[in-house]
């Protein structure tokens, strides 16, 4: 645990609620910010909350806060190597887990909340059976489709519906969490429905009404399911002026900002560099969060940057920016539009996502994901200017608020 404690203290302190959230990660990456968020939500309302994570390859880092590392690296490993070998993600790490349940069996939490299981670093079956034996309440935060598919953690641009009934020759195991060629989706596909299902006292919590309505069509859908949008650190996320635009001579530019933790091919890399091919010099792209391989083969009118080692220095690209582009296929929520909007950005996103929804919250352009239509809604920016209200985004988007709903589902009786 960190910092290190007795969970023997814990249990003598008299609190409302013991919280124990589950995530592959703490304090880093989208899922890691959110858990350490409703972590001190619970703290500064009065409650005792313990984090566990275990994808041991990220720099986690949880602050002062309590935690249980689930596993070590070496764990993640043998667990990557056997998703790779036999399409095994989230049936490996026994002995990890046995050893975490025996440290959750000592804290006795009143709540359990699971957010990504996937990560090599859990096995969900032992995990679920212990749920279900010790009849403790969940909620389980579905930030992707993983939980009820047979293998991906997206599915639309193959345009895959297997979900619905069973999965079976899935045409994305190649892809996270990729298998070197052995197809285990059906297996997959049952033992999750059969783990996941038979929980006597679990809520789904779901960061956008797109998501939702999959989780109505999939095999958690006698599970009740709450829409509540994510929140971000409206602190930090606002406008900040900064150096940006002079230290990278972009004072004379139109920036068009895209920002990824890891930009794979759903995110939408692929249409920024054929925006390149079409705009000006008028214009700069900027992306953040490129590896060492994309930034040595960008355009020149491309600028890359790696991932920023703080939020503060992304609050200040976003602000720097004319307008923000999100051209990923494949969100439930957008954390990144609604980090924009709060800078004071423009964003632009497709309509087929649940980036529209952030929108819609705040202010943006939401357009059908045609190239032209994205290159002439920039042109249009960079011509007329850009009006609209952006305070939506401040209030509706704000941890707080976050918080306050999640602690509210704690709170319920089923």
């Amino acid at each position: 645990m960190n910092p290190q404690i007795e969970l023997s203290e814990i249990r003598e302190k008299r609190f409302t609620m013991k919280i124990l959230q589950v995530n592959s990660v703490c304090g880093v990456t989208g899922t890691g910010r959110i858990v350490t968020d409703l972590y001190d939500a619970a703290v500064n309302n009065g409650h005792d909350c313990i984090i566990a994570y275990g994808e041991h390859k990220f720099h986690n880092d949880p602050g002062n806060r309590k935690t249980i590392e689930i596993g070590t690296m070496w764990d993640c490993k043998m667990h990557a190597v056997a998703t790779r070998l036999w399409d095994a993600q989230g049936f490996s790490s026994r002995r990890a887990t046995i050893e975490f349940l025996k440290k959750v069996e000592e804290y006795h939490p009143d709540v359990v909340h699971l957010h990504n299981l996937h990560g090599y670093y859990i096995n969900i079956e032992l995990l679920f059976s212990y749920l279900k034996r010790k009849k403790i309440k969940v909620v389980w935060t579905l930030h992707d489709c993983w939980p009820f598919t047979g293998h991906c953690v997206y599915f639309q641009q193959v345009g895959c519906d297997k979900w619905k009934e069973e999965c079976h020759h899935c045409p994305l195991t190649r892809q996270y969490p990729a298998s070197m060629g052995i197809d285990r989706s059906r297996q997959n596909y049952l033992r999750k429905k059969e783990a996941f299902t038979g929980i006597e006292d679990m809520t789904l919590l779901v960061p956008s009404y797109w998501l939702a309505e999959r989780v109505k069509e999939s095999f958690l859908k006698d599970y009740p399911v709450r829409v509540i949008y994510n929140g971000i650190d409206l602190d930090i996320y606002r406008p900040t002026p900064s150096d940006f635009r002079k230290k990278y001579h972009l004072e004379n530019k139109f920036v068009v900002l895209g920002v990824a933790n890891v930009w794979v091919e759903r995110k939408g890399l692929s249409t920024f560099l054929a925006l390149a091919d079409r705009l000006g010099e008028e214009y700069k792209i900027v992306l953040v969060g490129l590896s060492e391989g994309q930034l040595a083969s960008l355009p020149a009118n491309v600028l890359g940057l790696p991932r920023t080692d703080t939020t503060e220095k992304l609050a200040q690209i976003y602000t720097a920016a004319d307008v923000f582009v999100n051209p990923s296929r494949e969100e439930t929520f957008g954390l990144t539009v609604a980090e924009a909007m709060a800078c004071g950005t423009w964003p632009i996103v497709y309509a087929d996502t649940a980036c529209a929804e952030v929108v819609k919250k705040g202010a943006g352009t939401i357009v059908t994901g045609d190239l032209a239509e994205i290159e002439k809604v920039i042109r249009e920016c960079r011509k007329k200017g850009i009006s609209g209200e952006m305070e939506e985004a401040v209030t509706f988007f704000s941890k707080q608020r976050f918080g306050q709903e999640v602690l509210t589902v704690y709170g319920e009786k089923r």
